[in-house]
């Protein structure tokens, strides 16, 4: 059997040590933490991001105005795909053309002097009736030569119609279509070019006419110069006749 005293001592152990080994099991609800939600400081936080939110997307925002202005300001310095200058010049080139091969008389101001003063001046009663008739007959050949130099540029004129309206639709059709303001500008600087080129078909065409015109009026004038130098001869008496000797027949002295 177990002595009386070592229960004791056992007992007393037990009851010593039990508080210890209790305590932590008494003590956990008391040391333990408790979430706590305060309502005015979540909403104080959740204002803050809604605002951290909005600026986010203030520059989002304004990154996105910004790369549209940059696609703006490339399409307005982007420049126009089609140009009509060389069709416009070569129907400029072919105009100038022909009126650089006008015939006999050119458009020079010393050209027209110098034909002037040999074939359409006040007849000389001292030329001769073949000289006379020279210049009769260069006159009118300058005058039939303005007539065909006139139709040639007419014809050409005509044929620059169509080219004309070619390029007309092209470019009305590229200003419609036109990306930016720079395109548009080009659009509207080549149509006042076309618009330039048919002023001056135009004035070539009034020009060559006119040239035409001036020869048949000088050529008018000239002859009506001449009939008068020539009636004037016709009619200015001469020595008359004078009587001589004269022999029938071949006596054969």
């Amino acid at each position: 059997m177990i002595p009386r005293r070592s229960r004791a001592a056992r007992l007393a152990l037990v009851l010593l040590t039990a508080p210890v080994a209790v305590a932590p099991i008494l003590a956990t609800p008391a040391q333990a933490q408790w979430v706590v939600f305060d309502p005015s400081n979540y909403a104080q936080n959740v204002l803050t991001a809604a605002r951290a939110l909005q600026q986010i997307n203030n520059q989002i925002t304004s990154l996105q105005n910004q790369a549209q202005s940059l696609i703006n300001q490339a399409r307005n310095l982007a420049s126009l795909p089609y140009s009509s200058l060389a069709q416009l010049q070569q129907s400029i080139q072919r105009t100038q053309q022909l009126l650089s091969q006008a015939q006999n008389i050119a458009y020079n101001v010393q050209s027209i002097d110098q034909a002037f003063q040999q074939k359409y001046s006040t007849a000389s009663m001292l030329a001769s009736d073949a000289q006379l008739v020279a210049n009769a007959q260069a006159r009118w050949q300058n005058t039939v030569g303005g007539l065909q130099d006139a139709m040639h540029v007419q014809a050409t004129v005509v044929g620059n119609l169509d080219t004309n309206r070619t390029q007309m639709s092209a470019l009305v059709g590229s200003s419609q279509s036109a990306t930016g303001s720079l395109q548009a500008t080009q659009a509207g600087n080549q149509l006042l070019a076309l618009q330039a080129q048919q002023l001056a078909d135009l004035t070539a065409v009034v020009a060559a006419n006119g040239r035409s015109q001036a020869l048949q009026s000088a050529e008018q004038a000239a002859a009506a110069a001449q009939g008068q130098a020539q009636r004037q001869r016709f009619l200015t008496p001469g020595t008359g006749y004078q009587p001589g000797s004269a022999q029938m027949f071949y006596s054969g002295n």
